[in-house]
């Protein structure tokens, strides 16, 4: 082979080697921008996992609670608070009622929900109405004036209350569970049982103290917190499970309060005079 030759081949070799080089160079790159662009959202790009919609999910949502209005576990709100609660209570129940139904919407086994005792444009109806607009006549919840010992079988309720003698210590399939729909800022003890007892049903309480650390504070729940904790006993009939989420809450409550504290004892701590350092100092050095 001529030297010609040579150089033309050696060339070409070369510059084989250079374009290989900068396209290995190049999809390194584009790996590193998109490993980034993955860490940056949380989202893989490109992925065999097909991407479900919000739409579909809310289909998926809807077509279990309509399931659950067939075959589901019945759960009752008791509405019959309305005349116990000033309007910025009422207001702060019907929230609750909302951010309850909606975790009962988006559980795997949701709940029947039965808002009972509820007066048609009655201050609880509307408040109701008024929190969720329109889609309150679409609602997957049945809602009636009457009360629960009219619909359900009288042995089958068992009224939730934190004043009661009687300790939960299973969640029960074939009972129905009530909670009394009311925010109770003033802390009106036994309100609740009494209207249980006045019915003649049985009660029962939430084994807080066995799994919580509630010192002296009152142990009374909110309306979601509620359902969150019978939805996951139903699933897994595990009290550590669904109490996880409270103690986290209160931990980080707790924190607040502990930050908050520290704050205002570092402020109302007076500063040490400039003039008795200064003699401290002087003293300290005399010594020496």
């Amino acid at each position: 082979m001529s030297s010609g030759l040579q150089e033309e081949v050696s060339e070409t070799l070369e510059d084989e080697e250079d374009s290989t080089l900068a396209a290995t160079r190049k999809l390194a790159r584009m790996e590193r921008l998109q490993q980034a662009e993955e860490n940056k959202t949380g989202k893989p790009r490109n992925t065999y996992l097909l991407r479900i919609s919000l739409k579909t999910m809310m289909r998926l949502y809807k077509w279990r609670t309509v399931q659950s209005m067939i075959f589901g576990q019945p759960l009752v709100f008791d509405m019959a608070y309305e005349n116990y609660m000033n309007c910025r209570e009422m207001n702060n129940t019907g929230r609750q009622l909302m951010e309850s139904e909606g975790w009962n919407r988006r559980a795997v086994d949701p709940f029947h929900l039965h808002f009972c005792n509820l007066k048609i444009d009655g201050p609880y109806h509307k408040e109701l109405a008024k929190c969720y607009g329109e889609a309150w006549d679409d609602l997957l919840v049945t809602v009636t004036e009457q009360s629960h010992i009219d619909v359900f079988p009288r042995n089958k309720l068992i009224y939730l209350t934190a004043d009661s003698p009687n300790v939960m210590k299973t969640f029960e399939h074939d009972k129905i569970y009530i909670i009394g729909s009311f925010v109770d800022r003033r802390i009106q003890t036994g309100l609740s049982l009494s209207q249980a007892k006045q019915l003649k049903l049985t009660t029962q309480r939430l084994p807080l103290e066995k799994y919580l650390n509630w010192g002296l504070g009152g142990k009374n729940l909110t309306l979601d917190q509620m359902i969150r904790i019978l939805l996951i006993l139903k699933d897994t009939g595990d009290w550590m499970e669904a109490l996880k989420f409270i103690r986290k809450q209160e931990c980080v409550q707790k924190t607040k309060q502990k930050n908050s504290k520290n704050k205002q004892t570092k402020k109302n701590t007076p500063k040490k005079s400039p003039t008795t350092t200064n003699c401290v100092e002087k003293l300290c050095f005399c010594n020496l």
